[in-house]
């Protein structure tokens, strides 16, 4: 599965632009230059970030390229980042290590909520209930009971949240959206995506600065709601690889995918879920799989089939492949490819068991039905979509959020959207906890 942004961008960029030289493979169209837009003084978004980890910090280089939109605060429980913070962005910038600080201050109009996952819903609701619009990552909830309340604060409020599972702003995946809606590849049966890692890093083993101590990180602040154990810097830094802050391979990981199938079949989520999974490799102390799979199924009539490897000996890749009765659409790095196999009209016939005399009457018969060389024309066409050069869907989500923030008019993945995805692709825990097929509501996103 493609994801144009920071992380695999460069290494897509080769493979988009050898593509886009070739005939017959149509660029979507480019973005109308923001940079050529004028901002009045007065319509400024004022921002902070609120966790400075990796996903923040570039969450946040994005945003401030978006015009009109300036970073005033940072807060992390790590000196590390403020101070790097600062380095990026100016020893002007406000720094703190309580966010408290940032949500009191009145020339602060939005932030961008880029923790741990256990720290999602709680400094989401707090900004929105000082009334600050929210960016919040992906996953949107920790656990299921943080759903709700999101909601709810947003409505109450009436407060912007928006969730960063970005590809709902791909013009990729939009085209993919059309090409469905307009029946394309006939009717959806069935949904399967794969994303497999076989990096270190990309199993979540982050560097641990060599300064990483109590003195550095505010511990206390970090665990939050977590169990209270001793300082442990793999777990301030490496957080994912525990269901005490992260959500494993569902939160991380399937998100995205569930964000992308929902946004582009109009689904509100599956009814059913069986996962598996184990850890096969990744033997250093997590708790969190390495290996996870996923049956799902959906009311609208297909099923979803997920997979994240951690162990893959091959090369890193993903795809999320729509398989309908007259065709696919696949989602890669290098974009959308659509192949059409149109059903043949013509059945076909086995007859050479019968007598022969049934044969010839039976031959007869169906080519009077059926005329001569019908449904040969069933060959199979592909055609290819790629985006224009430089293309980032994280720009396009938070260029969004921001629109968003301006004319308060909703969002393109609201709390209600965040909640459906992130609920759905934690199924796959809760399946793997009980050993068991686990059911839940889409539309009242509850468990059954």
């Amino acid at each position: 599965m493609v994801i144009w942004n920071r992380r695999n961008f460069l290494r897509a960029a080769g493979a988009v632009s050898a593509a886009a030289a070739l005939p017959g493979i149509p660029l979507l169209p480019a973005q109308e230059p923001d940079a050529a837009k004028p901002v009045a003084a007065n319509d400024h978004i004022q921002i902070a970030l609120i966790g400075a980890g990796g996903q923040g910090m570039g969450d946040t280089a994005t945003a401030i390229q978006v015009p009109g939109v300036k970073l005033v605060a940072v807060a992390d429980c790590y000196d590390g980042r403020l101070a790097r913070s600062k380095e990026l962005w100016g020893n002007d910038l406000f720094t703190t290590r309580d966010y408290n600080e940032i949500l009191s201050r009145t020339d602060i109009d939005a932030v961008i909520v880029a923790t741990p996952d256990h720290w999602h819903k709680q400094a989401a609701v707090d900004a929105m209930k000082a009334g600050k619009d929210v960016y919040c990552e992906k996953p949107m909830i920790h656990l299921y009971a943080d759903g709700p309340v999101m909601i709810e604060t947003s409505r109450q409020t009436r407060r912007i949240l928006q969730i960063g599972s970005q590809r709902v702003s791909n013009i990729i995946y939009g085209k993919a959206k059309e090409l469905l809606a307009a029946g394309v590849i006939g009717q959806l049966n069935m949904v399967t995506a794969y994303w497999d890692r076989n990096s270190s890093i990309g199993a979540w083993n982050y560097t641990v600065p060599p300064d990483a101590s109590t003195e550095t990180c505010d511990w206390p602040r970090f665990l939050g709601t977590a169990p209270k154990i001793p300082f442990s810097a793999e777990h301030f830094f490496q957080w994912r690889k525990w269901k005490a802050y992260g959500s494993g391979v569902a939160g991380d990981l399937f998100v995205h995918l569930f964000s992308g199938t929902h946004f582009i079949t109009g689904s509100h989520g599956p009814t059913r879920a069986l996962a598996t999974g184990a850890l096969r490799y990744w033997k250093d102390g997590r708790d969190a799989d390495d290996v996870v799979l996923g049956l799902f199924d959906y009311r609208e009539g297909f099923n979803l089939s997920l997979h994240v490897n951690f162990v893959d000996g091959g090369q890193e890749s993903e795809s999320l492949v729509f398989t309908g009765s007259e065709g696919t659409m696949e989602i890669g790095w290098d974009g959308l490819t659509l192949t059409r196999v149109p059903r043949e009209t013509a059945p076909g016939y086995t007859v050479y068991t019968f007598p022969e005399a049934m044969q010839k009457e039976i031959i007869a018969a169906y080519n009077a039905k059926y005329p001569p060389h019908s449904g040969t024309e069933s060959l199979a066409a592909t055609e290819k979509y790629v985006p224009p050069k430089g293309y980032s869907d994280s720009y396009d989500h938070l260029k969004n959020f921001f629109a968003s923030v301006r004319s308060r008019q909703p969002v393109v993945e609201d709390a209600v959207f965040g909640y459906r995805a992130a609920g759905a692709a934690l199924l796959s825990n809760l399946s793997i906890a009980r050993g068991q097929v686990v059911r839940w509501d889409p539309d009242e996103m509850k468990l059954l």
